[in-house]
């Protein structure tokens, strides 16, 4: 049986280091333009995984990671499974009072951090990532040894850490193998995600089948015309990303072939016929992938083709369930919630056992022997085979005495016109849409109303230039600007460069004006958009600016006064 052949249950460090062994010179991590084999990197493995073990970590304990990205980061991670423990990914740019939370509830044995971070983690004990020990061989785990443990939101707004498995991650490789999404030959791939979001693990985890992982920094992850450089530069060939970041990186890409990842989140109707025409050409070979991180990252995949968004059929080892109330299977064209069985499966939750009993419940189609997963997700099998997502059964809202799912009307929104895009959340008493698109409200109202009932049509549509993201790509929803928060009065911009500025940024914020002292970022902007003021700019005035001058300069009247000085002093060199 050759490594690509492996059988389910195959432990991914075990075939990391039969890769290290059968490849030694090939490229393992790439970053900013240096890197490590993978002899190089499996020696920096065994070094941090044998200090670890010297420091007291043991069979089943959590190891901390703490680190930028690169390629110490990666080291951490393998040398956390090769002492038989499981990582947790904290990310240094997260508060610090959510680093001493994450601290707290899982109690790692120590973390591992680069030499700048101890006052962060006070404590707790650190060892920094090139710390060396005696050489010690891997630590024999079983399937049902934690992998990892990945925090996510709570209900009740304190993050829960889901403990995934061993055998789970064993089991992710081997259906993306098995389905033909990974292919037999080595890949160069994107390492996109934060570590602290679960799709990072179907990004990084890419090295122990032999494949070169690219980590790709912030700047690169953020900026457009970076991120399809990086792409070109590296000889990308495989990418993950949210369909929202996607979208926003979208204009910087030119590699030629690529194959694209999306997952996190719906892929609306209007990137998908884009993506299908792409993968028509040959330019694009791109996957819809869902699942939720207590089924170790990814359940179900579908190739992106035709015209209809769906998030496809169960991959292998996954058993899907579409169940009513009663925990009854609902039949084909019908919404149910979907439950999830088969080996990915997680654990549960750190130290949540009345959460991790609700929401992992015995299994009544495995005669009792297995357990499932209540994913809390709405979604309905198709005469195909595969499933579409309706949405999420937890994001229904009460409004005036009406039980809605904002889903059902973005859906709607996005059905009205190629490009068009909607979050709905309740404001007050009614529902407010932020949209993104060319659209006419008068027809989008009618085109609403005559496809939703009364209560379901938004009392108010906001435009938006871009949805907020959170640091994993998806749509932050808190992060939405008040409806409410446009003013009437200010200083009104005065002169070429305050004019040429305010109207940048009102097009990009999606409001109808802007004043002189406005703050940029007050006004509900994110990174994303700093990214559309520079090209603006650049493209109205020919002149170069950075992201950081958009964060260094706020307010409007300093920015556009930086920029008066720019073009002005490149125009001069440019005479002489």
């Amino acid at each position: 049986m050759t490594d690509r052949q492996h059988a389910t249950g195959d432990d991914p460090l075990a075939r990391f280091l039969r890769a290290a062994t059968a490849t030694p010179d090939r490229p393992a991590v790439r970053f900013r333009g240096a890197g490590v084999t993978f002899a190089q990197l499996a020696d920096r493995v065994t070094a941090l995984a044998g200090a670890l073990h010297e420091r007291g970590v043991r069979r089943g304990d959590h190891v901390g990671v703490c680190l930028e990205r690169g390629v110490d980061l990666v080291t951490a991670l393998l040398a956390a499974w090769s002492a038989g423990a499981a990582y947790v990914p904290i990310d240094p740019r997260h508060p610090d009072e959510r680093i001493a939370f994450l601290i707290r509830d899982c109690g790692p044995r120590l973390v591992v951090a680069a030499d700048d971070r101890p006052t962060r983690l006070a404590d707790v004990e650190t060892i920094a990532p090139a710390a060396v020990g005696p050489a010690t061989p891997p630590v024999p785990v079983t399937p049902a040894d934690a992998a990892y443990v990945i925090y996510t939101s709570g209900s009740t707004g304190v993050p829960k850490g889901v403990v995934a498995t061993r055998g789970g991650v064993a089991s992710l490789l081997h259906r993306l193998e098995a389905v033909g999404a990974y292919p037999d030959e080595h890949r160069v791939v994107g390492w996109n995600a934060s570590a602290s979001f679960d799709a990072s693990v179907q990004q990084w985890a890419r090295i122990c089948r032999g494949d070169t992982i690219v980590v790709l920094d912030e700047e690169e992850r953020r900026d457009p015309a970076r991120f399809g450089a990086a792409l070109a530069a590296y000889g990308i060939t495989d990418v993950d990303a949210t369909p929202s970041h996607w979208e926003a990186v979208e204009p910087g890409i030119t590699s030629p072939s690529l194959r694209l990842f999306l997952g996190g989140e719906p892929v609306s109707p209007a990137l998908w016929r884009r993506l299908a025409e792409a993968g028509r050409q040959g330019r694009i070979e791109a996957y819809n992938l869902y699942g939720p991180t207590e089924c170790t990252v990814d359940s179900t995949i579908a190739p992106i083709e035709g015209d209809e968004p769906h998030i496809g059929p169960p991959l292998p080892d996954v058993e899907a369930h579409v169940l009513d109330d009663r925990l009854a299977k609902v039949p084909v064209g019908v919404t149910g919630e979907l439950y999830l069985a088969g080996p990915a499966v997680a654990r549960g939750y750190v130290d949540r056992p009345g959460l991790t009993a609700e929401r992992f419940v015995a299994d009544p189609f495995a005669g009792g022997e297995g357990r499932m997963y209540r994913t809390g997700d709405e979604v309905r099998w198709r005469a195909d085979g595969a499933l579409e997502f309706v949405g999420r059964a937890d994001r229904q809202v009460k409004v005036r005495g009406f039980r809605i799912e904002p889903g059902e009307i973005e859906a709607a929104v996005a059905a009205y016109r190629e490009g068009c895009a909607a979050v709905v959340v309740p404001r007050a008493d009614d529902l407010v849409a932020y949209y993104v698109g060319d659209i006419d409200l008068d027809a989008l109202h009618a085109h609403l109303a005559a496809r939703l009932p009364a209560h379901l049509v938004p009392a108010r549509m906001v435009p938006i230039a871009a949805f907020p993201l959170t640091v994993n790509g998806k749509i932050d929803l808190a992060g939405l600007p008040d409806p409410d928060a446009g003013r009437t009065d200010g200083r009104q911009p005065e002169g070429k460069y305050e004019e040429l500025v305010a109207d940048v940024w009102a097009d990009v914020l999606g409001r109808d004006r802007v004043f002189a002292d406005d703050d940029f970022f007050a006004l509900g902007a994110h990174s994303l958009m700093a990214i559309r003021v520079v090209a603006r700019v650049k493209k109205e005035l020919d002149t170069a600016l950075s992201i950081r001058d958009v964060y260094r300069r706020p307010l409007l009247r300093d920015f556009a006064e930086f920029v008066r000085a720019t073009h002005v002093g490149a125009a001069a060199t440019a005479e002489r």
